[in-house]
């Protein structure tokens, strides 16, 4: 018997980092095809999927490295990097043998899609991996922000945010012994404990919409197979 996901239609955020593994900048080329491959076996599940992914392993226009510069000019470079790590996950799912588009919010006509929303659901429909690439197309606004404008847009059943952590801790976990993780949580409770989940424009945004997040570790083998067929791993945010 196969079994049965609890999700039809995901948005999945990557970062920027995941896809650099241990390197710590640019894209590992083998924690990419890693992680196509994981999302090669979702797909055989018959889950439509769509991914933002940031671009902190190239440039983040909130980082240290762009202290100087101007906000706006930091951030498009910051997107830019996303369309960098879009191309390099199209090209590993690609050679998995999954259909992919990549669809841009800056316009790039030689290399991406434009994002028009209903060709965007067109593509979902037709069971190819859609990634959603120059964040939301404005500074200011985080690749979390766009994870969730996006998720909205497609009509998404939840986003799961694959991090390096497996899910919500009252501290780091990296550097706090002892740090609570939360299973589940509201949204309420992110923005008062003022938890680094996402930022909080993202956070509101679900609020608003009543979408759920997953937050869990992608460095763990199967872990998004997992989470689609509704295994209790990683923490919620929900109402």
């Amino acid at each position: 018997m196969n079994p049965t996901p609890v999700f039809k239609r995901i948005l999945l955020k990557i970062s920027g980092e995941a896809l650099a593994a241990n390197q710590g900048f640019g894209v590992d080329t083998t924690r990419i095809h890693e992680i196509a491959a994981e999302l090669s076996d979702v797909q055989k599940l018959g889950i439509q999927t769509a991914i933002v992914v940031g671009g902190g392993n190239f440039f983040r226009g909130v980082a240290q490295q762009a202290k100087d510069m101007d906000r706006v000019s930091a951030d498009h470079m910051g997107m830019l990097a996303t369309v960098i790590n879009a191309l390099a996950l199209q090209d590993a799912l690609e050679k998995q043998g999954v259909f992919t588009r990549v669809m841009s919010a800056i316009e790039m006509n030689q290399v991406a899609e434009p994002f028009i929303r209903r060709r965007a659901m067109r593509h979902l429909e037709k069971g190819r991996v859609v990634i959603f690439a120059g964040g939301t197309g404005n500074p200011y606004f985080s690749t979390d922000t766009a994870a969730s404008l996006r998720a909205m847009e497609i009509k998404a059943d939840v986003i799961l945010k694959a991090t390096k952590v497996d899910g919500i801790y009252d501290a780091d976990p990296m550097k706090v012994n002892g740090a609570r993780k939360f299973n589940q949580i509201t949204y309420m409770d992110v923005l008062k404990l003022g938890l680094k989940v996402m930022d909080s424009t993202a956070i509101s945004l679900c609020k608003d919409n009543d979408l759920p997040i997953v937050i869990f570790n992608l460095n763990e083998r199967g872990n998004i197979r997992r989470v689609i067929l509704g295994e209790k791993i990683g923490s919620m945010v929900c109402a």
